[in-house]
């Protein structure tokens, strides 16, 4: 579970991030990342449509992310910003499916970062 700290709450951070942030897609998720360089702990937001299946399997992806992210939270530098939009294949996806997934696109994502 993401503590309140580590989460995307506000539609314009969620905006921001997915206009001008960097993306990563695969067959599951699409990971958009936005470094903002601020002193603050990064955080994390989910985009879950109702083409990902009903309110139940929904929430199941949904929790299934926040796991992967809180496992993940420590590789991530300080001060960014991810927005991890579900795909509807992540509906019959397990849960390691979509870890490698998402850890796959953020790995990819810091060492674009890093580059630039």
């Amino acid at each position: 579970m993401l503590a309140r700290p580590f989460r995307l709450t506000r539609g314009t951070d969620y905006r921001s991030v997915v206009r001008r942030g960097v993306r990563c897609g695969g067959a599951r998720v699409v990971t958009s990342m936005l470094v903002t360089g601020e002193a603050r702990e990064p955080r994390f937001g989910f985009i879950i449509s109702k083409q990902v299946g009903t309110a139940v399997i929904r929430n199941t992806v949904r929790r299934r992310l926040k796991a992967v992210c809180a496992r993940v939270i420590a590789d991530v530098p300080e001060g960014t910003d991810v927005v991890i939009r579900a795909l509807p294949a992540s509906a019959t996806a397990s849960f390691a499916e979509l870890d490698a997934d998402v850890t796959r696109c953020l790995a990819r994502l810091s060492r674009e970062r890093a580059s630039v």
